[in-house]
């Protein structure tokens, strides 16, 4: 997953020193606990379709009623676009999250690959990459104090509507549901599958 020059891959300036499979590197939930500013006492895990469940025009967590979808959504895209302003993009210390196929639950392989990482600060930025048409855009969102949510939206300013979400604990496991929002109407349940290093990348280092 290569990184970009530009306003809009201002996040991955740096990536580069990391190293070839830095990217692809999974993150323990207690690594990550301990890397963000807060402490967590548990991890909570968002589960959709079974734990979290949208009924009518109402989203339900372990049963209990929420959020109204419209309102869901609007604190899904609150969080992606909390991205502080005053941080320093030269000065961020990033930690890898993986690389994830990503596709419809239950559907076939997509095409579509999602390479994550977060900052101290709790920024999260990313690539996502569709093979299909060989093309590259920016994320990039934050992870939420409270709800340990973790949303994000493209940073091309393409798509502003499009907001991805899933929980932080969620990304430390192998496989996960996650959220699309395609604005406050559409919702869908997504896969997000973690996939290993290419194996000549990790020869070669």
């Amino acid at each position: 997953m290569r990184a970009y020059t530009g306003p809009h891959w201002r996040w991955h300036a740096g990536w580069g020193g990391y190293g070839r499979i830095w990217c692809w590197r999974p993150c323990t939930w207690i690594a990550i606990g301990s890397w963000l500013p807060w402490t967590w006492s548990q991890p909570i895990s968002y589960d959709y379709g079974n734990t979290v469940v949208y009924r009518d025009e109402d989203v339900y967590v372990d049963n209990q009623q929420v959020a109204t979808v419209d309102d869901y959504y609007q604190q899904a895209d609150t969080i992606a676009e909390s991205v502080p302003e005053q941080v320093d993009a030269g000065n961020v210390e990033w930690m890898p999250l993986g690389v994830f196929a990503v596709s419809e639950k239950n559907a076939t392989d997509s095409g579509m690959l999602l390479q994550l990482a977060d900052s101290k600060e709790g920024i999260l930025a990313g690539t996502f990459y569709n093979e299909l048409t060989d093309s590259r855009r920016p994320t990039e969102g934050t992870v939420d104090q409270e709800s340990q949510r973790a949303a994000w939206k493209f940073a091309d300013e393409k798509n502003p509507d499009v907001v991805m979400e899933t929980g932080v604990y969620n990304l430390t496991q192998d496989q996960t549901t996650a959220l699309v929002h395609f604005g406050a109407e559409k919702t869908q349940t997504w896969l997000l599958v973690r996939l290993p290093a290419p194996k000549d990348d990790v020869e070669e280092n």
